[in-house]
């Protein structure tokens, strides 16, 4: 698949850029790098069918990213982190995922790098932080967040992984679903139940280290964007330090989501970057596809279409970069990054199937880019909450504000 860089005259929207130089500057040098360095990268990737197969190539992305800055732009300056507030981050990341490359993920580390971890550096200890945290921040090791579970899913609060204290040892056994990067990660952060009553829902944060005995990668999963990033952790007896516990017994679950609205809203320009991707591209096919003697973009269906896919992706970037700037400024902004992660979600999928009915045939053809766009814009509606959680959260906080 080609890789074109969204230095391309982007579609107008009516956000226009409003980070820092500093930001400007950094985007500047990932366009250079997607140039120049990635879509050599991605020309010779080889998709595979086995899970966790392609993780020699991400780290090559990963190792070079990091040396040139971008990896963990997300860490505070005292990591070696650029210091961008949630504004710049979204429209670096808007930029990254705007390129359309299958690689994108791996240029911040979004998938099992130093995103991953920004939410724990304030929770671990200084040995912690030498032996999960840095290898991590170096792009040495990778990391992924195992929560999920067959029956604990929006409810994260029904984990059924247990883990019993043994003198100055931890013994995990449950089985961990779905859980994204599995396949290729080093360490996982696991939550566990450490009550004997589980209607007490006492969930402790675990790093687990995948080669620990009784720790398994099972059953992986290829999702419908075509990913083989998905897998199930399970934990057989699996004896870990009690100093890999992370903060406070019980406090697993506020860990692990003490960072979900900046979440939500950071996942918004995975959305619209790659909403950028498909209307760049259904503009340029507009252009060159000729029918009846003329381009297809002379023909009004398809300009309504156009119109209406450049509508959807300016509302969605103006309510992300309002949340970012809410954020920044130290307002609460809970009800308005699921607005945020519910509107792009949804928005960007609907810029995706049109560019699909754009491009016709080639836009059902397997191996085309706005075909993945699709793919992958449609779980958005699903991950880090889907639709109805978001809606959910929201009412809860208007019902609140009127004291209901």
């Amino acid at each position: 698949m080609a890789n074109e860089t969204a230095r391309r005259e982007a579609a107008p929207t009516a956000a226009p850029f409003e980070g820092s130089a500093k930001a400007q500057a950094m985007i500047e040098r990932i366009d250079r790098f997607a140039r120049d360095e990635l879509a050599a990268l991605e020309s010779a990737r080889r998709p595979t069918e086995e899970p966790g197969g392609e993780r020699a190539l991400y780290e090559q992305v990963w190792r070079r990213a990091n040396a040139l800055g971008f990896y963990g732009m997300t860490l505070p300056e005292s990591m070696g982190g650029a210091g961008f507030n949630l504004l710049d981050q979204a429209l670096i990341k808007e930029f990254v995922y705007a390129t359309g490359s299958p690689l994108a993920p791996h240029i911040l580390g979004d998938l099992t790098g130093p995103p991953r971890v920004v939410g724990l550096i304030d929770q671990v200890t200084p040995d912690q932080m030498e032996r999960f945290i840095l290898p991590v921040v170096r792009a040495d090791k990778a990391i992924c967040l195992a929560i999920t579970e067959a029956d604990a899913g929006s409810d994260a609060g029904a984990l059924q992984t247990k883990a019993v204290r043994d003198h100055d040892a931890f013994v995990l056994d449950g089985r961990k679903r779905f859980i994204s990067g599995s396949p290729f990660a080093d360490i996982a952060v696991v939550l566990a139940s450490t009550s004997a009553d589980p209607a007490e829902r006492q969930i402790t944060a675990f790093f687990v280290e995948a080669d620990r005995p009784g720790y398994r990668v099972e059953g992986g999963y290829k999702t419908m964007a075509g990913q083989s990033h998905t897998a199930d952790i399970v934990l057989e007896n699996c004896r870990i330090p009690a100093s890999n516990q992370i903060g406070a017994t019980g406090r697993g679950l506020a860990l692990a989501l003490g960072r979900i609205t900046q979440t939500r809203l950071l996942l918004c320009p995975t959305m619209t970057g790659l909403a950028t991707a498909a209307l760049n591209d259904s503009l340029a096919h507009a252009t060159k596809r000729r029918q009846f003697g003329q381009p297809i973009g002379a023909f009004q269906a398809v300009q309504h279409m156009l119109a209406d896919m450049a509508i959807d992706l300016a509302a969605a970037r103006a309510l992300m970069l309002s949340v970012a700037r809410t954020l920044d400024a130290g307002g609460d902004g809970r009800a308005e990054a699921a607005m945020a992660k519910l509107f792009c979600s949804e928005a960007a999928f609907r810029v995706a199937d049109r560019a699909v009915q754009i491009h016709g045939g080639e836009g059902i053809i397997q191996g085309g880019r706005v075909e993945w766009i699709f793919r992958m814009l449609r779980m958005y509606r699903v991950l880090a909450g889907t639709s109805e959680v978001q809606r959910n959260t929201i009412a809860k906080d208007l019902l609140a504000r009127k004291g209901a």
